[in-house]
């Protein structure tokens, strides 16, 4: 398959009482296709995997695909760090209408390269394609080049979200095989599409999904130059969503915004009132409140 645009990692609204609003979740997704995303990822990260129950994480995933309805690409986080719980995310979503599944490097447990490998091919070889997820601030350890390489002559890997920093990492991907790489930093997105990424999974577009998904069309046909005009209007809210840690800054702005409540399982919590009105006076500047 080819993933190529806006894929916006999708936050899980809850309600104040803590449970999920599905309500909200799906006028979300709706929102976010009528405003031009590819596709959109529910339960990656941002949507607090972590702190999900297994039945409010596949809910979460098949209400997400009824709400896109065929109109856009659903890749589903079912990644975890032990591989037997992701066999059982990623099996329990087959054929429930999702095009491809997000998994991450497992974390915490820091496995060597053969068992990097093991698990990532484990789950290609459900059947669903696979999205590797390398994310190393998070998981503690990257997915070498040479794994990567490996994964890449799977039938079912069908990209890597790299959300390491490193826009030099893009061009070692494309150098060492075919394998189609997203961006996995907002901020980065424009750059790394210049040496070869094809898109991005990104937080911003929760908040601006009309104008990530424009600046992705336009790095894509090669209009550098419209698309540095976006990133650097819009590049004030790339650095405030990562101000705090990723997702309370943007569902701080999506409540500021009255399009979800202001609700994090534990251990995330609200942010500080100095983040908070930090993150309401760039959404001010741009228009977006």
């Amino acid at each position: 398959m080819t993933l190529t645009g806006t894929f916006t990692a999708l936050v899980t609204p809850f309600n104040v009482d803590g449970s999920v609003d599905y309500g909200a979740l799906r006028s979300f997704v709706q929102w976010q296709i009528e405003n031009g995303v590819e596709g959109v990822v529910p339960v990656g990260t941002t949507g607090e995997s972590p702190t999900l129950e297994i039945h409010e994480h596949i809910k979460v995933i098949t209400t997400a695909v009824e709400a896109a309805a065929g109109r856009a690409t659903i890749i589903a986080g079912t990644g975890a760090n032990s591989t037997a719980e992701a066999l059982e995310l990623t099996t329990a979503v087959l054929g429930a209408g999702v095009d491809a599944t997000l998994q991450v490097t497992p974390y915490y447990n820091k496995p060597n390269a053969e068992g990097l490998y093991r698990h990532f091919a484990a789950v290609a070889d459900l059947g669903l394609p696979v999205v590797l997820y390398n994310v190393p601030g998070r998981a503690g350890k990257e997915i070498p080049l040479d794994v990567v390489v490996r994964l890449a002559s799977h039938p079912m890997v069908a990209a890597i979200k790299e959300a390491g920093g490193s826009v030099d990492r893009v061009s070692a991907i494309r150098d060492a095989c075919e394998l189609p790489v997203l961006s996995g930093d907002d901020s980065l997105t424009l750059p790394m599409i210049s040496v070869g990424a094809c898109g991005v999974i990104s937080v911003a577009s929760n908040v601006i999904p009309k104008e990530m998904s424009t600046l992705v069309r336009l790095a894509l046909a090669n209009d550098l130059a419209g698309a540095r005009e976006l990133h650097r209007a819009y590049y004030p809210l790339f650095r405030d969503l990562f101000i705090d840690t990723n997702p309370i800054p943007v569902k701080t702005a999506l409540a500021l915004m009255g399009r979800i409540n202001p609700v994090y399982r534990l251990p995330l919590c609200e942010t500080t009132d100095k983040v908070r009105e930090q993150i309401s006076r760039t959404l001010h500047s741009l228009n977006l409140m």
